[in-house]
């Protein structure tokens, strides 16, 4: 039996890592989807962010940030061979513990039926003036 390779994923259609990784990494039927965020991978703007003149966050909005987010995740998943169904773990950073009532009211349209373990975390900050982060193991549909 030869043993399974690690290989990257690259979804077209989700936002450029801000660093040196893939969206996401197989291992066998497993995949590892990296930290993935609200932004927009057409206009790279994060959804319902208002910024001041000087650079200033002004406001946010969860509900279209954790949409966003998990919709970048959905895209992901299918250019690996899954979807949210598949997803095994999710993992969530929030910039405000305040926000997670109204993360969670997103995140339950999403996993109505299908609920994965799940860890949210409060972190002191998070890359390109974003409130959520999320990453998730899901495993392939063929699996």
């Amino acid at each position: 039996m030869s043993k399974p390779k690690i290989e990257p994923v690259f979804c077209p259609e989700a936002p450029k890592p801000l660093g040196n990784y893939s969206h996401a990494v197989t291992y066998g039927e497993l995949i590892y989807v990296s930290g993935i965020a609200s932004r927009d991978f057409v206009t790279d703007q994060v959804p319902g962010l208002k910024m001041g003149e000087k650079g200033a966050k002004i406001s946010y909005d969860i509900k279209l940030e954790t949409q966003a987010t998990l919709e970048n995740i959905r895209k992901i998943l299918i250019s690996a061979g899954s979807d949210l169904e598949h997803v095994i773990e999710v993992n969530t950073y929030l910039l405000d513990m305040r926000d997670f009532k109204a993360y969670n009211e997103v995140f339950a349209l999403y996993f109505p039926n299908h609920r994965p373990a799940r860890t949210t975390i409060a972190v002191a900050g998070l890359p390109g003036n974003i409130a959520i982060e999320m990453k998730v193991i899901a495993v392939k549909k063929s699996a």
